[in-house]
């Protein structure tokens, strides 16, 4: 049997073709018109007022903040549970990064708690909705942030085709940043978009994107900018990968039920609360016995099925190295295994990856 990676991007034909197509065009490769209509396909699935592309989704986070004032002496309060790149794209900015514990019941930041760690510093909130799941309290982190002058950005990298009431993750905040790297549900290698309802922050956005210039190509500088862009060779793909997005959030939807539908009752297993109506799960997530996690995983590598532990509780890491407690963050760490997620899955495939699964609770 082939190895089933934990996770992969997933390209055809079309794309190959769609670039080979572009090439032989005459095409600059640098962004042109090609980005400007992926940004407008975004743009559209989304129900975004406006879009914009950039080299990745750390550098979206970071322009984000840039976009909204953020600078020295601010603080910007960021799960502990979530991918390094949410507070690492502080760094440049130059604020601090102040941990925030998560909640059980989706993994997203705790509203409490955030509350609590708000001080006359804080300027922004930086909210990740975890494999595609918003807390259910998203509304109050919403009237939270208003009420008190503070900025709300979304970290929806791993949300793209998530929704909650109807409406688009990444849209309830000033901003939302949606990432295009390899593992995500489309991709284009590396890449990610930021998107907003508010027309002064996308002016902020698009200008330092792209060296603080006036206008593209304009070499009249008004403000500090670099160069972020994309490409037209990235936007090519990416397109033809916006054609296949709805059904392949179909399909993650599905992929997340028929695993829950082998693995109920299996002892060991424990699922996070999903809605799979508003829900297109990035990875397949479960928590199990932090005493049997590494045997589990040796199990499926030695059976050709590849899978990964969850992300670190960020405080401990030695890059951060605080003397803090973040109990569910560091629970969840401890727990959670990601198990093979690809949009390419096919249902025998998944059925024999949760044989294995439960052959290994019965050991």
């Amino acid at each position: 049997m082939d190895f089933i990676n934990q996770m992969e991007p997933w390209f055809d034909e079309r794309e190959a073709d769609a670039v080979n197509a572009y090439l032989r065009s005459g095409g600059w490769v640098t962004e042109f018109r090609k980005t400007r209509e992926f940004e407008a396909a975004i743009a559209a699935f989304t129900g975004a007022k406006h879009c914009s592309v950039v080299s990745n989704g750390t550098v979206s986070l970071t322009l984000a903040l840039l976009a909204c004032g953020v600078c020295p002496g601010d603080e910007v309060l960021v799960p502990d549970y979530t991918m390094v790149a949410t507070p690492n794209s502080v760094q440049p900015t130059g604020a601090k990064v102040v941990f925030v514990d998560v909640e059980c019941g989706s993994l997203c930041m705790d509203f409490d708690r955030m509350v609590a760690a708000v001080t006359p510093r804080t300027k922004a909130v930086m909210l990740v909705t975890l494999n595609g799941r918003a807390p259910a309290r998203l509304p109050e982190f919403v009237r939270f942030c208003r009420e008190h002058g503070l900025f709300l950005v979304e970290d929806a990298a791993q949300s793209l085709g998530s929704r909650q009431n109807g409406r688009h993750l990444g849209l309830f905040g000033d901003i939302g940043s949606f990432s295009f790297s390899a593992p995500k549900v489309i991709s284009t290698g590396q890449g990610g978009a930021l998107v907003t309802d508010n027309p002064k922050l996308f002016a902020a956005i698009e200008k330092l994107r792209d060296f603080g210039r006036e206008k593209p190509g304009a070499d009249h500088y008004l403000t500090m900018g670099w160069n972020c862009k994309f490409t037209d060779l990235q936007a090519i793909i990416g397109l033809v990968q916006m054609e296949k997005l709805q059904w392949r959030v179909e399909r993650k939807k599905a992929i997340y039920a028929r695993y829950q539908e082998q693995l109920r009752g299996v002892p060991g297993i424990e699922w996070i609360p999903t809605n799979l109506k508003d829900t297109s799960p990035w990875f397949i997530d479960v928590l199990v016995d932090p005493a049997r996690r590494e045997a589990l995983i040796a199990h499926l590598k030695a059976r050709q099925i590849g899978s990964r532990p969850f992300y670190p509780a960020l405080h401990a890491e030695p890059v951060y190295a605080r003397k803090e407690s973040h109990p569910v963050a560091e629970e969840i760490a401890r727990r959670g295994l990601w198990l093979p997620s690809a949009s390419k899955l096919t249902d025998a495939q998944i059925d024999i990856i949760c044989t294995a699964v439960r052959e290994f609770a019965k050991a």
